[in-house]
């Protein structure tokens, strides 16, 4: 319907006999109307066909009644089955929430082009997914002044965003000290690159896993830019310098996947040459089926839609939520023959 011919909240007032005011109120719940009155509104809202002009509250409240749910990871390692787990396993508690408190939720997709599509879209906050140190989405969402929560902890750096703890050095202590259980003595490390705090705790736990069981650290990172085929070329030219690794312990599944790849082409065999663990524990297949972690990943969404409601209200006494401690999830790919 044009807005030339849309019902208006004035003719819904003079059809009911009451003023724009009382409809108002009314249809948004934010002002009491008896209860008599406020059905006999509804009821004349719904037979002209009226629906709120979200324009024009735009342009009179300021708010679009709107966050945005991004993932800065990049498409090499967020597509396909890892993004429909790790991202959507996070959208549908966070939609839900934010429909609870009267919200939207609009996904947006990893952005790797130069010009943010973000300066344009009308919201009033957003949830990012385990930013870098310094992801060029989060400093523009900030520049527009809009609240923003990480899902993952962006830094130690003093102005890192508020966020809601993914306990990445629990998560990694979890996959080390499982290896050694299943007498892996020499396990490498294969993280990304790039400087995202899951990384930097993890390779931290992982060398004070090494110096704890005087074993000979071998920390490989890979450009997530790369994803499975790159962490395919990293773990051949890993296999040649260091045949006698037995354990590799790679929490990028697409990453995971790749080193499954080269250690079949090299004849190595999983779990029984080495054993191979990941931290999501989601959709990529992989043969054998990759031990990995419980994240807890809708209780994390929960809190952190919590969080950023809470700062977009202004209560910022808040910075930071522990979420549920991960639990480790033993499969074939990791299990002592």
């Amino acid at each position: 319907m044009s807005d030339a011919h849309r019902p208006t909240i004035i003719d819904v007032a003079r059809t009911a006999g009451v003023s724009p005011a009382t409809v108002s109120n009314a249809l948004n719940g934010r002002r009491y109307v008896d209860a008599d009155t406020c059905e006999k509104v509804k009821a004349t809202a719904r037979r002209l066909g009226y629906s709120p002009n979200l324009r024009a509250r735009r342009l009179r409240t300021g708010s679009a009644d709107t966050v945005a749910l991004l993932s800065s990871m990049p498409f090499a390692v967020s597509a396909g089955p890892s993004r429909l787990g790790f991202l959507m396993e996070i959208a549908a508690v966070a939609a839900a929430t934010a429909l609870e408190n009267e919200l939207a939720l609009v996904l947006v997709p990893p952005l790797e082009r130069a010009r943010l599509p973000l300066d344009d879209l009308p919201i009033d906050g957003a949830l990012i997914i385990e930013p870098t140190e310094d992801d060029p989405t989060t400093a523009r969402l900030r520049d527009r002044g809009l609240p923003v929560v990480s899902i993952g902890r962006q830094g130690a750096a003093k102005g890192a965003v508020p966020f809601v703890d993914l306990h990445s050095a629990h998560t990694a202590r979890l996959l080390l000290d499982h290896l050694h259980a299943q007498a892996a003595r020499r396990i490498a490390l294969l993280i990304g690159a790039q400087s995202r705090n899951a990384y930097q705790e993890t390779e931290t736990a992982y060398r004070e896993f090494a110096r704890r069981h005087k074993m000979r650290s071998a920390i490989v990172r890979i450009d997530e830019r790369g994803g499975e085929d790159a962490a395919h070329a990293a773990t051949s030219r890993l296999l040649d310098e260091q045949p006698e690794l037995d354990a590799l312990c790679v929490p990028v599944d697409a990453f995971a996947v790749g080193a499954n790849r080269a250690l079949a082409e090299r004849g190595r065999k999983v779990p029984s040459d080495v054993k191979l663990v990941t931290r999501y524990d989601g959709l990529r297949a992989c043969d054998p089926s990759l031990t990995a972690v419980d994240l807890h990943l809708p209780e994390i969404a929960s809190l952190a839609v919590k969080l950023l409601l809470a700062h977009m209200r202004g209560d910022e006494a808040e910075h930071s939520v522990r979420g549920p401690l991960p639990e480790l999830i033993v499969r074939r790919s990791s299990q002592q023959i």
